[in-house]
């Protein structure tokens, strides 16, 4: 290999043995605190930045595509001979490389985009924000169930950034789009979640990728953006076809009954169905069961975590109130039919030792993993990241999906939409019937992307910082809290038109006035950007065209009834709509005919 040319006096940062890297890349690679992505062109190993300069991706969680390496995020093309991306700005910028005794050196570019401030740091102290009271500060002001409206509206009296007590702990509270976003681009390093969650996710056995920092997290988020990679959602859609198809019967026959329909009910189960045939090979089969089901005994999981994230005293170690015990059954129940399923894939692995190679699902995967020790991971690991991928997987999206619906029982031009689209693309069949399809359902990936806007369910983000920290003008000490209003930009007048109004089409055709998409960041933005997302954007263009296809929606009760209930995620409360047969072809629900 050519070597590359170093400045003088350059100190060299070791990456890896030559030995380690095998095929094209891209691979993973971090010198003095900085990200690298190292890639193969015309058998030369090169080196750039290894953030996409769009929202600080990690870009050795890309994909090569020819000569291109692809941003998992949001598909930015960078040439792999010279970084510069094709068709925009935004050219990443080289590292040096030079090879010694069979191993990899570089000097790293040096972090670029850092917050700088000129003149005198703001102190926390001196922001405005809610009076307080002595111990408990501003908790009694703060009802769990409506936090995070109770927070947005504090940011209007308050401006960007305001200071708001949960009992001792003093936390900032940001709803200015750029400070969010370097923020986000900023972690692992700068900033990590509240230490608090890990503590709780730990306690109650959910130890995994979310709650992970430092060196425990990158192995897990490796294992984690492999299982849900484009490619293996591709070879998965036959599956998540057939569970469309399921949710499609259970619709039919409370439409044919004229039941109400409990959405987030069929939603909650349609995603568990996904979330474990993906994950874990198993067909849980909720849509096509009734009584005490899986989404029973998860959806005590959220509500559960946000009463002791938020609690002032930990009441639950000293006393476990009947609350308590559900949510630590439900846990052991759920806990049970994971280890079944893990005692199964590695009866499997025993029986065909090369699955371990080609593993096809998360919990394969990560049976056959090792650690940065070369020791496998435990039981206790293990099990941890899958049930929070099933939460995960579960929750998020049902709750969108609901949103979704329920903005359009007022949107009559949406539904016209949706139908004409659901109508052209799936013709005769019921759901789409493959990858390509799904696809093509820009109309309902529309309303997505406004529903994302308009209803987030995870509005509220809270993380540290590791280090002193500056962001914006605010000097932020090691361990000050922050919290990060995720829904705020999306509702700026700044930075969408019209911004109250539900208007998928703006996604399709950007309107006139304002709209500035990377203002939204639905599923976060940087190294920790959700690695659920096309998985979650795919669910929804499916269930989405499905309903619509073949139903006629309609809300039951009035669109005030319909409340917004924040329980670490945030979904609809009193959501219950009726179902009418469309014609077979489109047009008038068949019970008009």
């Amino acid at each position: 290999m050519e070597r590359d040319r170093w400045e003088a006096g350059a100190p060299a940062v070791r990456l890896c043995r030559i030995s380690d890297l095998r095929g094209p890349g891209p691979f993973a690679a971090s010198a003095r605190g900085e990200e690298l992505v190292v890639l193969r062109s015309a058998e030369r190993l090169k080196a750039f930045e290894g953030r996409c300069p769009h929202q600080g991706a990690l870009l050795a969680e890309g994909e090569l595509v020819g000569d291109e390496l692809v941003c998992r995020n949001h598909r930015w093309r960078f040439d792999v001979a010279t970084g510069e991306r094709r068709d925009g700005p935004g050219c990443l910028r080289p590292c040096p490389l030079e090879v010694r005794d069979g191993e990899l050196f570089a000097r790293p570019p040096g972090p670029v985009g850092r917050a700088s401030a000129a003149g005198r740091l703001r102190r926390i102290e001196d922001l405005p924000g809610p009076r307080r009271l002595p111990l408990v500060g501003n908790l009694l002001a703060i009802d769990l169930d409506r936090m995070h409206q109770v927070l947005e509206r504090w940011a209007v009296r308050y401006g960007p950034a305001y200071r708001v007590d949960f009992g001792p702990r003093r936390t900032v509270v940001l709803s200015d789009a750029a400070l969010i976003e370097r923020a986000l681009r900023e972690r692992p390093e700068t900033y990590r979640r509240f230490s608090v969650i890990e503590v709780v996710f730990r306690e109650l056995g959910l130890a995994g990728v979310f709650s992970a920092e430092g060196i425990d997290w990158r192995p897990l988020r490796k294992l984690s953006m492999e299982a849900l990679a484009p490619p293996h959602l591709r070879s998965f859609y036959p599956a998540l076809r057939t569970v469309a198809e399921r949710l499609h019967r259970r619709w039919m026959r409370s439409a044919r009954l004229g039941l109400e329909v409990d959405l987030q009910e069929d939603f909650k189960r349609f995603t568990v169905d996904v979330t474990t045939l993906l994950a874990f090979g198993h067909d849980a089969d909720t849509l096509e069961q009734d009584g005490d089901v899986l989404q029973r005994k998860l959806e005590l999981v959220f509500p559960g975590m946000n009463r002791r994230l938020f609690a002032a005293v930990p009441l639950w170690r000293l006393v476990k109130l009947p609350a308590e015990r559900r949510l630590e059954r439900a846990l052991g129940e759920v806990f049970d039919l994971l280890r079944d399923l893990l005692s199964a894939t590695r009866a499997r692995l025993s029986a065909d030792p090369a699955r371990s190679t080609r593993p096809e699902t998360f919990l394969e995967a990560m049976a056959s993993a090792r650690d940065d020790a070369g020791e496998p991971f435990s039981d206790g690991v293990i099990l941890g990241n899958a049930i929070q991928m099933l939460l995960a997987g579960e929750d998020t999206t049902a709750l969108s999906l609901c949103w979704a619906v329920h903005e359009c029982c007022d949107a009559p031009r949406a539904v016209a939409l949706l139908e004409r689209e659901a109508d052209r693309v799936l013709g005769g069949a019921v759901v789409p019937e493959d990858f390509a399809a799904a696809g093509r359902l820009e109309g309902a990936g529309a309303v997505a992307s406004e529903t994302l806007r308009l209803r987030l369910v995870a509005p509220l983000v809270f993380i540290e910082a590791n280090r002193e920290a500056v962001l914006g003008d605010l000097g932020l000490a090691k361990g000050q809290q922050v919290c990060l209003l995720m829904r705020q930009p999306g509702l700026s007048a700044e930075h969408f038109a019209d911004p109250q109004a539900f208007r998928p089409e703006r996604w399709l055709e950007p309107p006139a006035g304002a709209h500035e998409a990377s203002a939204l960041m639905p599923f976060g933005s940087g190294p920790r950007l959700c690695p659920g997302r096309q998985l979650a954007l795919l669910e929804m263009r499916v269930a989405l065209a499905t309903l619509f296809r073949s139903f006629a929606v309609e809300r039951v009760g009035t669109r005030e009834e319909v409340e917004e209930r924040f329980a670490f995620t945030m979904g609809p409360r009193g959501l219950r709509v009726r179902l009418r047969e469309r014609s077979a072809r489109g047009g008038a629900p068949a019970a008009n005919r």
